[in-house]
């Protein structure tokens, strides 16, 4: 305002002081308003000016760089060297540092420069690391096995292996690797000496390498006994399995890999395990006892090397015996227990010998409806149930106190959450990780020291070192969130009620510059299968960051793990048996409903994404709840049970024939003629797990119905799509989502 204004408006019939006085209150107070005023503007223009230099996330950066650009800084490969109170990690996987727990100090050990000019290598990170002893470490590279010596200051290479070599198993005690060329297994020690442990020449014979298609837990097939002494290996004859045919475009003709594929109801592979004695030179052979298709799965040898123990699992998987062999002779003694159930029985934990001297052991069993811990003696004597919790157990770590305490992780009471208890021999059960989060810990041999390391929805990263009495004596690392200066949105978990009443995990994730009176729409992201649990209480709430590249272009992205899915117990897993796709979409319907509850969301504008079994769900909402979701995005579907694998198939359906309606009610053929939104179906052409033949079969059927969907291959990928390709993928996915979904 200016003073002219003012004094027309006061325009007093009479001037005095004190009129004078008030004139002049005035103007001062005017003043004040005035550079309050330029000083809000300019405030608020600093505030806009400081949100505006927020970077904004690149579609090709939300793919590429959740695990390295945007990662946290962590203590990589945290390792506590032996018989010591040190530690060691790795910086930029380059650098070996080193610390002491007692004093908190650390400096540099050595560098993969130096460490290349010790041993004559040319390693391009501490690969394989591995301590040994107090004094040395082993790493490996190129097929070369190198020991180094941090006193000395001096290396030497162990052993060399030939270029084809794969599945290599390193026996820490003798300095020798068990390996796989193509289908045979071969064992190399440290004075280049070779035993050729198999001799097949039919190719339909494996040997060493994993078996069951991977599940009930089998990540390798190979199992050196603790001192050296032996080697049980898996061998699997695939001669009556159906060869899958690959087309491979790189060749010029292509050319057809086959591949063995047992599928639904047909005839499976036969297991055995072998065990070699390496003083005589003899492999004993133990075979099923309860059919040639049943399963040998988490084979496991006691601490004297004289047994072995091996959980056989019929085919139709719902009996299992868990047997006592001996070593030397491949004999069977006894069955030390069984376990039955009308749905399934799915061990997926060897046995564990919590004390090197006792052939006790700890079993890992969700007989009573949560996996829980059991002490069993080695005649199958059950001695202790250690643990009765309502929430999963997840692993064994590992024991402390001569054996008298059991590491393990677990959900605990948050089915979020990972975290780590204890338990000794009379069942009293500790807390060790108390802080929510998903956590990750190493325990020295002597159980004096516990290294945790951990994430939640508001930490990125912290480590701290805990002593043997459970107190946190320092913050090791505590790392920011590298998207800081990111904009970006958030996630909210939450939870809702099913219609049968149970408890259902959500997550949402908004954009950065939410407006709850606008109307969103949304991008359901799904899978939905067992053995995985898409929303934990880490870093991005169990979210890939692409979601949140996604929310900034104005969608909500929205997760519900439903029933069928891990870490919540048997009942809920298993109601799914026999029917996949049904509960799974009651549940998911229960999500949509709560969206539409939800004041700022468009109801019109739903879309649904997910791969592999989430491909599946992902087709079925589209044609099984055709009014919902007005577009779709389906990567590696199963399309029908009949065409995926027998171990994981036949578990979850049963084969073909004995539940015929169950498959026909699965099928997305049963379905295809109710499609009305868009769809987009997208497969590796090499797809090894989900074979194209889903997919392929699928659009053939839409094309007889006259249904118009949309089609998509990535040549040349397997089941997922990965590298840099990738970027291409997800481009495709969230454009058509987008385009589509107006």
């Amino acid at each position: 305002m200016k003073l002219s204004l003012i004094l027309d408006s006061v325009n007093p019939p009479t001037w005095k002081p004190n009129h004078l006085i008030i004139i002049y209150s005035t103007l001062r107070i005017i003043d004040l308003m005035k550079r309050n005023l330029i000083l809000s503007l300019c405030l608020i223009g600093f505030t806009a000016i400081s949100f505006a230099q927020k970077k904004e996330l690149t579609l090709a950066q939300s793919v590429s760089g959740q695990y390295r650009e945007f990662a946290p800084e962590r203590m990589d490969f945290f390792q506590w060297i032996p018989d010591s109170d040190d530690y060691s990690y790795l910086k930029g996987y380059v650098i070996l540092r080193k610390g002491n727990a007692k004093s908190g100090e650390e400096s540099d050990l050595l560098n993969i420069g130096e460490l290349n000019q010790a041993l004559g290598s040319k390693l391009n990170w501490f690969s394989g690391f591995q301590w040994k002893d107090k004094n040395t470490f082993i790493v490996s590279g190129g097929g070369k096995y190198y020991a180094y010596n941090v006193t000395e200051k001096k290396g030497r290479e162990i052993l060399e292996l030939e270029k084809e070599a794969e599945n290599t198993d390193f026996q820490m005690n003798i300095e020798a690797v068990a390996y796989t060329v193509e289908n045979n297994l071969y064992v190399r020690f440290s004075d280049d000496k070779k035993v050729d442990i198999t001799q097949n020449n039919n190719r339909e014979i494996v040997s060493g390498q994993t078996y069951a298609r991977s599940e009930f837990g089998i990540t390798k097939g190979i199992f050196w006994s603790p001192n050296g002494n032996f080697l049980a290996f898996a061998q699997k004859d695939e001669r009556e399995v159906h060869d899958y045919p690959l087309l491979n475009i790189n060749e010029t003709p292509g050319e057809l890999n086959s591949i063995k594929y047992p599928m639904a109801g047909q005839k499976s592979e036969k297991a055995k395990i072998g065990v070699y004695d390496f003083k005589r030179g003899y492999t004993a052979f133990i075979e099923p006892r309860s059919g040639a298709d049943s399963y040998l799965t988490n084979v496991t040898w006691t601490p004297d090397e004289k047994h072995l123990i091996i959980a056989e699992v019929n085919r139709d998987q719902n009996h299992m015996w868990l047997n006592l062999y001996q070593a030397e002779s491949g004999n069977f003694i006894k069955t030390l227990f069984e376990e039955k159930n009308d749905r399934w029985v799915e061990p997926e934990h060897p046995a564990f010998f919590p004390n090197e001297s006792s052939s006790n052991f700890v079993w890992i069993s969700e007989r009573d409806g949560f996996n829980n811990l059991y002490y069993y003696d080695i005649e199958g004597k059950l001695i202790s149930q250690l643990t009765n919790n309502k929430f999963v157990v997840k692993d064994i770590l590992g024991a402390r106190k001569k054996g008298t305490e059991i590491i393990f992780s677990a959900t605990g009471e948050n089915p979020l959450n990972t975290v780590y208890y204890s338990v000794d021999l009379k069942g009293q059960q500790r807390l060790l990780t108390p802080e929510e989060g998903t956590h990750s810990i190493e325990i020295t041999k002597d159980g004096k020291w516990i290294f945790d390391a951990f994430s939640n929805h508001d930490i990125a990263y912290k480590a701290v070192l805990i002593d043997a009495k459970g107190k946190v004596k320092r913050i090791m690392k505590e790392s920011k969130s590298a998207l800081e200066d990111y904009q970006i949105g958030h996630a909210e978990i939450g939870h809702i009620k099913g219609k049968d009443r149970t408890q259902l995990y959500t997550r949402l994730i908004k954009p950065s510059n939410f407006d709850p009176n606008k109307k969103y729409p949304v991008l359901v992201y799904v899978y939905g299968g067992p053995h995985a649990q898409l929303i934990t209480n880490s870093w991005l709430d169990g979210a890939s960051l692409w979601m949140y590249w996604m929310a900034e272009q104005g969608y909500l992205v929205f997760t519900l793990d439903n029933r069928g899915s891990a870490e919540r117990g048997f009942s809920f897993e298993s109601g799914i048996h026999r029917q996949l796709g049904t509960l799974e979409i009651e549940d998911q319907m229960s999500g949509v409903d709560y969206l539409k509850s939800l004041p700022y969301v468009d109801a019109n504008r739903l879309a649904v994404h997910g791969w592999s079994f989430g491909g599946f769900m992902t087709t079925s909402l589209m044609l099984r709840t055709p009014d919902v979701f007005q577009v779709g995005v389906a990567g590696g579907p199963v399309t029908d049970w009949k065409y995926y694998e027998i171990m994981y198939g036949e578990r979850y359906m049963d084969r073909p024939e004995q539940n015929e309606d169950g498959y026909k009610q699965a099928s997305l053929f049963t379905h295809a003629k109710n499609l009305k939104g868009d769809l987009l179906l997208i497969h590796g052409t090499v797809d090894d797990v989900v074979v194209m033949q889903h997919n392929l079969a699928l659009v053939k059927k839409f094309i007889e119905l006259g249904i118009q969907m949309d089609f998509f291959p990535y040549p040349m990928h397997k089941h997922n799509v990965y590298g840099k390709d990738r970027i291409h993928l997800m481009d495709k996915i969230l454009h058509y989502v987008m385009d589509h979904n107006q």
